[in-house]
């Protein structure tokens, strides 16, 4: 079957040197082009300074077109956080939910994104009150699917039951290829290491993600209460066993840390992509680290971007970098470097 799997970057990425005043937005832009991507994902809220404020304006709408134009990129999609507890004594009511995700809809269609993305905290309910109103903007929702949720799964098919009972072409999913790790990823063990956790520990550690990959992973069920579903599912898939390992080994807070971890991470059977395609509007190609030979030490990279392929995608892939968070209290972080290797191990992928 045909794609067109394009090439996108969100703006996630370069968080370090935005923070550090390295990067600002238009630098973000700049760079995200350098990289060789065609799309942008944009953090509002993160990227914006007194969001939502300037996107009301028509000066900062003229600005934003400009800068794209002159980088060569188009809008591809805008990621949303829904603050449902924006007040001390009470959370927002579900009209006022509605109101704020329908607010992003229409701040996303004014910077002229297509796609939006929420959070896997958004209630089923605030999103189906959204529909009328993504449609008429002819916006489509997309429910991030990171670790430890996955597709093809009790969860999943609580939103797919939603999809077609609605009959809506403007929801579907945004999966994050933190969903299929390999391995869990070095940066996060070499951050272990020098926090002081026993190679003894981390082996035990590593082991037990392998035997969760072999075994497959017990997957995540649909319930409101996200926490009590996300430790269900880590003590389905052998977490009480393996903690006891690691305190038994003699384990100390690093060791905990390693342990508790790896449970932010999990391998999914690329065929979910195929068998979902259909409702896949836009994709989180999350990283977290590309060596010098453009191999991601955790992520499937060739696995699952030939699943997209097989399934003739449509869409962006967006290079989310997340290794950073584990580096920059020990050392610098060039998250520059990192999403250009990372674009070019996918332009290899999807040509290859």
């Amino acid at each position: 079957m045909s794609h067109n799997i394009k090439r996108s970057v969100s703006l996630y990425s370069y968080q370090d040197e935005y923070y550090d005043g390295k990067l600002d937005l238009e630098g973000c832009l700049r760079e995200t082009a350098k990289a060789g991507a065609t799309g942008v994902e944009l953090l509002a809220e993160q990227m914006i300074k007194k969001f939502p404020l300037p996107i009301e304006t028509q000066e900062f709408r003229d600005q934003w077109f400009f800068w794209l134009h002159k980088y060569g990129l188009e809008p591809s999609c805008y990621d949303a956080f829904l603050e449902n507890h924006i007040y001390d004594n009470r959370t927002l009511t579900l009209k006022e939910q509605i109101n704020m995700m329908c607010r992003d809809i229409r701040l996303a269609s004014l910077l002229g994104f297509k796609n939006l993305r929420t959070l896997v905290s958004t209630p089923m309910d605030v999103i189906e009150g959204s529909l009328d109103y993504a449609a008429k903007m002819d916006v489509k929702i997309g429910i991030e699917v990171h670790a430890p949720f996955s597709l093809n799964s009790g969860w999943a098919d609580g939103y797919m039951e939603m999809i077609l009972r609605t009959g809506t072409r403007h929801f579907g999913f945004i999966p994050d290829m933190g969903i299929f790790c390999r391995n869990i990823p070095d940066v996060l063990r070499d951050k272990a290491r020098r926090m002081g956790a026993k190679e003894e520990c981390i082996k035990i550690v590593d082991d037990a993600y392998a035997q969760r990959i072999e075994k497959g992973f017990v997957k995540i069920k649909y319930d409101l209460d996200l926490g009590k579903a996300n430790m269900e599912y880590r003590m389905a898939n052998g977490m009480k066993e393996m903690m006891e390992a690691v305190e038994k080994a003699g384990g100390g807070p690093a060791d905990m840390m390693y342990a508790g971890s790896s449970f932010t991470y999990s391998w999914s059977e690329p065929q979910d992509i195929i068998d979902n395609i259909k409702y896949i509007y836009h994709t989180h190609a999350k990283f977290y680290n590309v060596s010098e030979d453009y191999v991601e030490t955790a992520v499937a990279i060739p696995e699952v971007i030939e699943a997209y392929k097989k399934a003739g995608y449509q869409g962006f892939l967006s290079s989310e970098y997340e290794g950073g968070e584990h580096l920059r209290y020990h050392g610098p972080v060039d998250s520059i470097e990192q999403v250009r290797r990372h674009q070019e191990a996918m332009r290899r992928a999807i040509e290859g």
